[in-house]
C-alpha cells in the first residue's frame, strides 16, 4: 500500500504545519508524512511577498496554470505538481544531542535514506548545489549530479519550551515535468524582477532513471527505521 498522500498543495502545507504542531503538544515522538499534490502551485518563502513586482508576477503565474501560495520555509520558487512527491520528517532531538549542528543534522536524517535508496537502485547519489536548478542549496539530494530533491526547514518549541521540534521537509521530483516546472519559476522570476533563471537539464525526475514501482513504500520503511533507531519509538 502506497504511503503517499493525495491533496491541494495548499492542504499539504497545512498537513506539514498541522503535523508539527501535533508533535510540538506532545502527541507523538515523532510525524512522517508524504503527499503527492493533486494540483498545482508555485510555493515560495512568505519573505518574496514584500517584493514590489510580486502581485505583478503572481498575476502572470496564475493566468498560465500556475498559482502562487506562501510557505513558512526559507529557499526560492518551488513548483509542485503531482509530479512531486513531498516528505516531512518531524521530531524533537535526543536531548543528549544538544543544540550544535542541530540544522546541519536535521538535513541529514531526510536526506540519508534518500542516499540509501538511490544506492540501492544503483544510482549515484550526492548532496550538494547544482548550478541551474530551482531553489538550490547545500542539502540538495542529487542523482548523478543532477537535483532530485530540494530541502528545507523549520523548528519551533515544545509545548512549554522544553524540547526544539524540527520540520524537515523534501520535495522529490517522481515523473518528468521538468520543462513546464522550469518556465514556471522563469516566468514568475522575470515578472517579479528577480535576476535568477533555472535550466531542465540541472533536474531529475525518480522515474526517468528508476520507474521502481515500490520506491516509496521502501523510503518509508527507511525513515521509520532510522527515527526508531533515534527516538525508540
Amino acid at each position: 500500500m502506497s504511503p503517499v498522500m493525495s491533496l491541494t498543495v495548499e492542504a499539504g502545507l497545512q498537513a506539514e504545519q498541522d503535523l508539527l504542531a501535533s508533535i510540538c503538544a506532545g502527541d507523538a515522538e515523532f510525524g512522517l508524512l508524504f503527499w503527492q499534490p493533486n494540483d498545482r502551485a508555485l510555493v515560495m518563502p512568505r519573505r518574496l511577498s514584500r517584493l514590489p513586482g510580486f502581485e505583478h508576477a503572481c498575476e502572470v503565474s496564475a493566468a498560465h496554470g500556475w498559482p502562487v501560495l506562501l510557505r513558512e520555509t526559507g529557499g526560492e520558487p518551488v513548483p509542485q505538481s503531482a509530479a512531486t512527491v513531498n516528505i516531512a520528517l518531524v521530531y524533537a532531538p535526543p536531548r543528549s544531542e544538544g543544540d550544535h549542528g542541530r540544522i546541519e543534522t536535521g538535513y541529514r536524517r531526510l536526506c540519508d535514506p534518500i542516499c540509501q535508496l538511490l544506492d540501492e537502485l544503483g544510482g549515484v547519489a550526492s548532496l550538494g548545489e547544482v548550478e541551474g536548478a530551482f531553489c538550490d542549496g547545500r542539502f540538495n539530494v542529487n542523482l548523478d549530479g543532477r537535483k532530485m530533491v530540494g530541502t528545507a526547514q523549520r523548528w519551533r518549541q515544545s509545548k512549554g519550551g522544553q524540547r526544539p521540534v524540527g520540520l524537515v521537509h523534501g520535495a522529490l521530483l517522481l515523473e518528468n515535468e521538468r520543462e513546464s516546472m522550469v518556465a514556471a519559476v522563469n516566468r514568475f522570476n522575470e515578472a517579479c524582477g528577480l535576476e535568477q533563471r533555472v535550466r531542465a537539464e540541472s533536474h531529475i525526475a525518480l522515474h526517468e532513471k528508476f520507474p521502481a514501482p515500490h520506491a516509496l513504500e521502501r523510503l518509508e520503511a527507511l525513515y521509520r527505521q532510522m527515527l526508531t533507531q533515534l527516538l525508540g519509538a
